[in-house]
């Protein structure tokens, strides 16, 4: 269950990225969540997914 408020889902998702996926696409496969609206979620609070850093910026 990852978190619903989206700024400590910012913070979850950074984390795990940081620490156990080497990418969005291996998060959103590993903890069984729908990349796009992860995506949308975090766009609403106007942050995007940063490839070459690998986190949300």
């Amino acid at each position: 269950m990852i978190p619903k408020d989206p700024m400590i889902l910012l913070s979850y998702v950074n984390t795990q990225l940081r620490d156990f996926y080497p990418s969005l696409e291996a998060l959103a496969e590993g903890l069984e969540v729908d990349q796009e609206d992860l995506v949308k979620k975090l766009a609403g609070i106007d942050y995007e997914y940063d490839a070459q850093r690998n986190q949300f910026v």
